[in-house]
């Protein structure tokens, strides 16, 4: 089940948060619970109990961190709690691609095996390990009740696709939080914004974007090449972006608060400052887990380099299992390490070109990160920059023609510039002045949203989310 479909917004939903919303307090973290476990299981029915062993196996792990105070002891029930997150994440995400390399390169011909990936494993797996960090440093005690760590790692709101919630930020919400007509109004709003970024330009624009990018193939025309990467830079903005703010709206419906996912990272000036709005959770989780641990900034030159080597080696890595998830970390390690290198120099650089730099260097980002293979994307670069003329025809002109609006909404959209025009608005005299009318603004809205997107989703079948198969 999918946050944009049919069955959740008018069935599902509705039945769980009008079920949430009676039930007394004390009742509302385990209809919360059910109704994450029914969520998963409705696409998985079978590996939701691979995620309930993570849920049970990790639990256990805080207790003997509560357990026992010596030092030493408590550092190998963490090395154990580590090691068996990591290898529960690569059997099911990695073995594959480990086995399948091992035969290439050594010429070996071990048997591959068929592993059903389970939906989110990569986000739930990080968020219990959170839970187990932040009870290790003493951030937090250990949860003496299973169904309340049940419930922070599979609240099914983030499940599948984060955002990744540390267990420190929101323990005292799991127990103590408010429900109230405002925060719901405001969680709903979030969720129309969402769902409109997902329906109403994601998936549209994805349909432009899987014309010219396909795997194997390239197209023969350099405007066709930009025109697709472009395409794609835009869709897994709003694929993503729009799946955090309506996880963020259903959360704040059920009064929960998480913090925001992204914050226009494409107006960026420097990569540094891209990764700081875009999917500001994961970069929160690898600098708070991995990156201070090892040292962060205080140390070295030449050790800020190799934390920021282990860092994004380890974020290719958890995007996916691929030689080109790899490459594209790296590419980022590069970039980041000259940055942090250069950075008296860089700032005497126009801010103009800073930008303009930075999008560049993020939409090649994009062709590593979208392609298949290591040679899919050489041969995407070569078309890029005139080398090279692929096979695949596309009409770009036709192209642009009969899609121009949804990429002007979708490049205006990527800034802060509706968001800033609408907060303007809503500070006239008139509005501010009139609860009642901004009220009724506002249910427009949503009701508008809702309404486009259910006839999309209706005459529809083109819905994936990019960030599944991580």
């Amino acid at each position: 089940m999918v946050f944009s479909s049919v069955i959740f917004l008018y069935f599902f939903l509705p039945i769980v948060m009008l079920i949430y919303w009676a039930v007394p307090y004390r009742m509302k973290n385990y209809v919360c619970l059910i109704a994450s476990l029914l969520f998963y299981a409705w696409g998985e029915p079978v590996l939701v109990f691979l995620m309930l062993g993570s849920i049970v196996v990790n639990y256990f792990f805080g207790l003997m961190l509560d357990r026992f105070t010596e030092k030493g002891t408590r550092k190998w029930i963490v090395t154990g709690s580590v090691i068996f997150n990591l290898c529960f994440l690569g059997v099911f995400k990695y073995s594959v691609f480990i086995i399948s390399s091992t035969n290439s390169f050594l010429n070996t011909s071990f048997n591959v095996p068929e592993i059903a990936l389970p939906l989110g494993i990569s986000f739930f797996t990080f968020q219990a390990m959170s839970y187990i960090f932040d009870v290790y440093r003493g951030k937090t005690a250990a949860q003496r009740n299973v169904f309340k760590v049940a419930l922070y790692i599979s609240a099914f709101p983030k499940v599948i696709q984060g955002p990744i919630v540390q267990y420190s930020t929101i323990v005292d919400q799991i127990d103590h939080r408010t429900i109230s007509l405002n925060k719901v109004a405001s969680g709903i709003i979030k969720f129309a914004i969402g769902l409109a970024k997902k329906v109403l330009l994601a998936n549209i624009i994805g349909q432009i974007t899987d014309s010219i990018i396909i795997s194997g193939s390239t197209p023969s025309t350099t405007t066709a090449a930009w025109l697709g990467i472009i395409c794609y830079a835009l869709q897994i903005y709003f694929d993503f972006s729009g799946y955090s703010d309506m996880a963020i709206g259903l959360a704040r419906m059920m009064g929960f608060e998480f913090e925001e996912n992204f914050r226009y990272p494409y107006i960026s000036k420097s990569v540094s400052e891209f990764w700081r709005r875009w999917h500001i959770s994961m970069g929160a989780w690898f600098r708070d887990y991995l990156y201070i641990p090892l040292g962060g900034s205080r140390c070295s030159k030449l050790k800020q380099i190799r934390n920021i080597l282990i860092v994004w080696l380890a974020t290719g890595i958890w995007h996916g299992a691929g030689w080109t998830f790899i490459i594209w970390g790296l590419y980022f390690f590069v970039l980041l390490a000259a940055e942090r290198l250069l950075a008296s120099r860089l700032e005497k650089i126009p801010s103009m070109l800073r930008h303009v730099s930075t999008l560049l260097l993020v939409l090649f980002s994009w062709v590593i990160f979208r392609s298949e293979t290591i040679v899919d994307a050489a041969n995407y670069f070569l078309c890029m920059l005139g080398v090279k003329a692929g096979e695949l025809i596309v009409n770009s002109s036709l192209l642009l023609h009969d899609n121009w609006l949804i990429l002007v909404l979708g490049i205006v959209g990527s800034t802060p510039f509706i968001a800033d025009f609408v907060r303007r608005l809503l500070d006239k005299p008139l509005l501010r002045e009139s609860n009642n009318l901004v009220w009724i603004l506002r249910m427009l809205f949503v009701c508008g949203m809702l309404c486009l997107c259910t006839v999309y989703m209706a005459n529809s079948s083109y819905n994936p989310f990019i960030y599944f198969k991580f």
